[in-house]
């Protein structure tokens, strides 16, 4: 469809359709006196059309079908290309008002990301920027990314660049409308997550389709999607309707330990709060987002064996693979607690931790 339009002929002008009438009627003889005679039509109508001040309506395209022996679909087809290109001419003049909108834009990222395609008149890629967000209008951006009633607008991460944040999260929103889910089931998310946490000792062509599945199952669309620029966001979750939700993941921290809290920290959103907040895992610290970080930390490593393992003091890479291996998961998710509850330096045992990085195309 999108080459379709791109070789679509675009007028920078309109022709009413009165030129082709006037055209016809010049070419049989017909003045307009006598064609306001025979459709029945005021001879001032006519007139009208033929200047462009005046519509063809589906009835008057009737009666020039019958006098002339055009058919009527041909005028309607006339009138209709007309108004169209009028209405296109009048957006692109509103548009060339606002293209400075376009530079709060992470444009040159969209366009490497392949998300939107360049061009070179500044009308056209904000067109083409209005058409990846799914709004008609910078105005309509406004009100739905940034309006009052958008749960996230008061998110440190949201503040700090609105329109990058957006943009990935539009990203998110289209690549989980290709993802197919079965409608929401909170008992078969769970078990999915039981499935998923088995997964982390997987490598990522092994376990990315895999817990997509899984959760699709349960009626949760889970999309990776690359970080950007400018946002401080490793995930995020939202409902699509009361029966899908999503996920979204990047690989801002590139490490597995931080991939799979993200993921089970943005499960924990879906599993107990409500269906109309978006919620972005940022350093922001609320009642909701440390509930979601306990219930990724206790599902990835239960409390009772972490107080166990603790209580030895050993955390040698042998005792943590060793560990992680009766817990089934990657050692560098045990890693990744030890270093954030202060049990060993940051700079420890990072080489237990697995490496991701996002394939280029």
């Amino acid at each position: 469809m999108s080459k379709n339009i791109k070789n679509q002929f675009m007028p920078d002008y309109a022709v009413p359709p009165g030129e082709t009438l006037l055209e016809t009627m010049e070419a049989i003889g017909m003045s307009q006196a006598e064609l306001a005679e025979r459709t029945g039509r005021p001879k001032k109508t006519i007139n009208e059309i033929i200047k462009g001040k005046a519509a063809i309506t589906p009835e008057t395209a009737l009666q020039l079908e019958r006098v002339l022996g055009i058919p009527a679909s041909f005028w309607n087809n006339l009138e209709r290309n007309y108004q169209e290109t009028l209405a296109r001419l009048n957006e692109q003049k509103r548009l060339q008002r606002q293209i400075n909108w376009l530079k709060k834009m992470p444009l040159n990222v969209l366009i490497k990301m392949g998300w939107v395609k360049k061009h070179s008149g500044m009308v056209q890629q904000l067109q083409a920027v209005l058409n990846f967000f799914g709004v008609a209008s910078p105005e309509q951006w406004e009100t739905r990314w940034m309006g009052a009633r958008v749960s996230y607008r008061t998110s440190k991460v949201f503040q700090n660049d609105p329109y990058a944040v957006a943009s990935w999260l539009r990203m998110g929103e289209l690549t989980a409308r290709n993802i197919s889910c079965k409608p929401f089931d909170a008992s078969k998310f769970k078990n999915a997550l039981l499935n998923v946490r088995q997964l982390t000792v997987k490598p990522p062509e092994h376990f990315q389709q895999e817990v997509i599945r899984l959760c699709a199952d349960a009626g949760v669309a889970v999309a990776f999607v690359p970080e950007i620029p400018r946002i401080r966001a490793s995930g995020a979750t939202w409902w699509t309707n009361p029966n899908k939700a999503v996920i979204q993941l990047s690989l801002r921290y590139k490490s597995d330990d931080q991939l799979w809290f993200s993921f089970f920290h943005e499960a924990g959103h879906i599993l107990m709060h409500g269906k109309k907040e978006v919620f972005i895992e940022c350093d922001a610290n609320n009642s909701k987002e440390d509930k979601a970080d306990r219930f990724a930390s206790d599902f990835l490593i239960p409390p009772k064996q972490y107080s166990q393992f603790i209580r030895n003091g050993r955390y040698s890479k042998a005792a943590i693979q060793k560990f992680a291996s009766e817990l089934g998961i990657a050692a560098g998710i045990v890693v990744g607690r030890l270093q954030h509850d202060n049990k060993i330096p940051h700079s420890h045992c990072n080489d237990l931790k697995k490496r991701f990085e996002w394939e280029k195309s």
